[in-house]
């Protein structure tokens, strides 16, 4: 089943494709207290790219202290076949973890930077200007070595232990990281506070910052049930490359509140209705959740797994 045995819609003002970037093998799993082995996690890089995915987030460099459920990034990456015109961007706080990568082959890097003092402190031990500090080189040489960069941007609405975060704030963040030269801004939601009209004021001021809308991505957390929402705000204001997690599965190690990313089937079911290519397979999507499930020992929180599943 799918969406078109009920028929698709398009809407005025939205984009005719949108890339996904899946980010459940790295944002996924790194919030799950079930360590799954490397061939597993292999496995499912495997069938999110056999259902279509041209870019799966696949681990990250982070010490194995704080994300022990990534420790085995190295062998993860050495059990991967890479498929030809897929990326597998991995995440790299440092310049030790750029080393990692740089070592292994890895073409694409993301760094993970916040717009609050808290979370910075909370995350990565430093303050923001310091931790934009410790991005630079890291950014520098990736560039010089031809990689592309991804600057995660966290709390951009909304922050547990600061409250709401103003645009303002957002923007001068955002655009001092992507002044170090990173190839792509993704716009983090991390609990998941955001509403749409929220999301529109901050691309508006972003692009009126310089920011092309064609440069920016959105990871929206589904905490009040208002990702789906946000995204299609995102998509009539011009973004075409949205963050999702099969089967909804992440959160944040840092953030308790921070529940489940947007599952990459719910986002599916929202985009075929409006006629917007993927060229992911939902049906594909749906077995492979339904599969993690089980290695996970629980239930999909994605109500288009259920649904479809059931």
């Amino acid at each position: 089943m799918s969406t078109a045995s009920y028929g698709r819609t398009h809407l005025a003002g939205l984009p005719e494709a949108v890339t996904i970037c899946e980010v459940g093998p790295r944002d996924g799993l790194q919030n799950e207290s079930t360590v799954l082995p490397v061939e597993v996690k292999a496995e499912f890089v495997a069938r999110l790219v056999d259902a279509g995915h041209t870019v799966v987030e696949t681990t990250s460099f982070v010490h194995p202290k704080w994300v022990p459920q990534l420790a085995d990034a190295e062998a993860l990456l050495g059990a991967i076949t890479p498929a030809e015109g897929v990326r597998y961007p991995v995440l790299v706080p440092n310049e030790r973890g750029l080393d990692r990568a740089l070592d292994l082959g890895v073409r694409d890097i993301a760094v993970f930077g916040s717009t609050t003092e808290t979370f910075a402190e909370r995350n990565l031990n430093r303050t923001v200007d310091e931790s934009l500090e410790m991005f630079a080189p890291v950014v520098g040489r990736a560039r010089e070595a031809g990689l592309a960069v991804r600057a995660y941007l966290s709390m951009c609405f909304g922050d547990p232990w600061e409250g709401e975060v103003p645009v303002p704030r957002v923007v001068d963040v955002a655009t001092r990281m992507m002044a170090l030269g990173c190839t792509e801004l993704g716009l983090g939601d991390t609990i998941g506070v955001a509403t749409p009209g929220r999301v529109v004021a901050l691309l508006d001021a972003l692009t009126a910052a310089g920011v092309p809308v064609g440069r920016i991505a959105v990871h929206f957390h589904d905490t009040y049930g208002q990702a789906l929402a946000n995204t299609l705000a995102a998509l009539q204001h011009g973004v075409t490359t949205v963050d999702a997690s099969a089967g909804g599965l992440g959160g944040c190690p840092y953030a308790g509140s921070a529940t489940g990313n947007l599952a990459t089937e719910d986002l599916l079911w929202q985009l075929e209705g409006l006629g917007i290519r993927t060229g992911v397979d939902l049906r594909k999507m749906v077995e492979t959740s339904v599969w993690l499930a089980k290695e996970l020992g629980r239930p999909s929180p994605s109500r288009t797994v259920a649904a479809l599943a059931g």
